[in-house]
C-alpha cells in the first residue's frame, strides 16, 4: 500500500508546482460570493479560449469511431473576456458517431482559489467543421473541487461564441 500512496502523493505534487507556476490573475472571474453566503447560488462567468487540442483516433485516418479521444487546454478569461484568471484541462472520448455524435468529457477548471471537476456528455460534437450547423452547446454537471470549491456541486453551461471561444457560465449550488 505505500508505493501507491507514494506515488499518489508525487503526483499531486507535481499538480501543484504545475499550477503554481501557471499564470493566473488573483482577481476572480465575475463571482457573486455575496450572494452564496446568504444560501443562494454563486455564478461564475468565464470566457474560454481553446489553446491545445489533440484527437487520438481509434482509425488513424478514417471516419470518426467509437472509443477516439481528445485531449484539450483551455485559456479562461474574466466576462468580459479581458483578464485571464485560469484554465481548463480535459478529456473527451467518442461514444456515438451516428446523428452528430457523442462525446463523454471530464474537465477540470483551474480557477483562483481552486479547482472545479466537471463531467458530461456533449452531443453534436461531430458536427463542428459544418458551416451550416452550430457548434453545440451543452450542460455537465459539477462533481467536486478543492479549496474555496471544496465539496462543490451545480453545473456547467457552455456556449460557443465565436471559433474556438466558449462562454461558460459556473452555476454553483
Amino acid at each position: 500500500m505505500r508505493p501507491i500512496r507514494a506515488a499518489c502523493l508525487g503526483t499531486a505534487t507535481a499538480l501543484v508546482t504545475l499550477l503554481a507556476c501557471a499564470p493566473v490573475a488573483a482577481a476572480a472571474a465575475t463571482d457573486t460570493d455575496s450572494a452564496h453566503a446568504k444560501g443562494k447560488d454563486r455564478v461564475i462567468t468565464v470566457i474560454g479560449h481553446l489553446a491545445q487540442q489533440t484527437r487520438f483516433p481509434v482509425n488513424p485516418g478514417g471516419a470518426p469511431a467509437q472509443g477516439d479521444r481528445t485531449a484539450f487546454r483551455s485559456i479562461l478569461f474574466d466576462k468580459d473576456d479581458k483578464k485571464q484568471v485560469g484554465e481548463t484541462n480535459g478529456t473527451c472520448t467518442t461514444t456515438r458517431t451516428e446523428d452528430g455524435g457523442a462525446e463523454v468529457c471530464v474537465v477540470t477548471y483551474n480557477l483562483p482559489g481552486g479547482q472545479l471537476t466537471v463531467q458530461g456528455m456533449v452531443f453534436g460534437i461531430l458536427t463542428q467543421g459544418n458551416p451550416t450547423i452550430p457548434p453545440p452547446s451543452f450542460d455537465n454537471a459539477i462533481t467536486g473541487g478543492t479549496g474555496k470549491f471544496d465539496r462543490a456541486r451545480g453545473e456547467v453551461h457552455a456556449d460557443t461564441i465565436a471559433p474556438g471561444k466558449r462562454r461558460f457560465t459556473i452555476d454553483l449550488d
